[in-house]
């Protein structure tokens, strides 16, 4: 049974909506992407992510760097994503732009991901001119990297206690984080 809170969560404009057509997207193609509320990305977020549903809004607001978008289609979201900052201090922090949440509706196109990366890549590029590296952490207990490697990402490092990778001292990690392996995706754009 489909979550009653969540058709009302994907509404792109609740108070305006006219009545859609009721057509779904049958290609990525279809959706536009576009920036959203950072608590309606939350929301997002926590209806779909595979493993981390929870994000604090003071967590993204807090870095350097910072962009949230959402993929739509006729009214409707079909997904999210949370950039900032990377969350290990030991990386270039204006340099270096983190993907930190990427959570796509179960019902998206096929490749609804990879499209969206390429299209927040070239935003990336034109918004953030100090930026030359794009990154990702992988969880390998659940995800393979397949929208990374379509994406033209690279593996690199492998972390097998995420929790802990470069914290600045004092730092408290939320213990609600996996502690699965991760491989971390790197592109670099300039």
């Amino acid at each position: 049974m489909a979550d009653p809170s969540a058709d009302g969560v994907r509404v792109a404009c609740p108070l305006f909506q006219e009545e859609g057509s009721g057509s779904i997207p049958t290609s990525a193609l279809s959706l536009v992407f576009r920036e959203a509320p950072l608590g309606m990305v939350i929301d997002l977020n926590r209806l779909w992510h595979s493993r981390l549903p929870k994000v604090e809004s003071s967590n993204v607001l807090r870095c350097t760097n910072r962009a949230w978008w959402v993929a739509e289609f006729d009214g409707i979201y079909y997904a999210s994503a949370i950039w900032t900052s990377p969350t290990a201090g030991n990386l270039p922090q204006k340099e270096w732009f983190e993907l930190r949440r990427l959570a796509i509706a179960p019902d998206a196109p096929k490749n609804t991901a990879t499209r969206m990366i390429g299209w927040m890549t070239r935003q990336i590029r034109a918004t953030f001119p100090d930026v030359t590296r794009l990154i990702s952490y992988q969880d390998c207990d659940v995800h393979k990297g397949t929208i990374y490697r379509a994406a033209g990402w690279t593996p690199t490092a492998v972390s097998k206690d995420h929790r802990n990778r470069g914290l600045r001292s004092g730092r408290v990690r939320n213990m609600s984080q996996t502690t699965a392996t991760k491989q971390r995706w790197e592109l670099d754009i300039r």
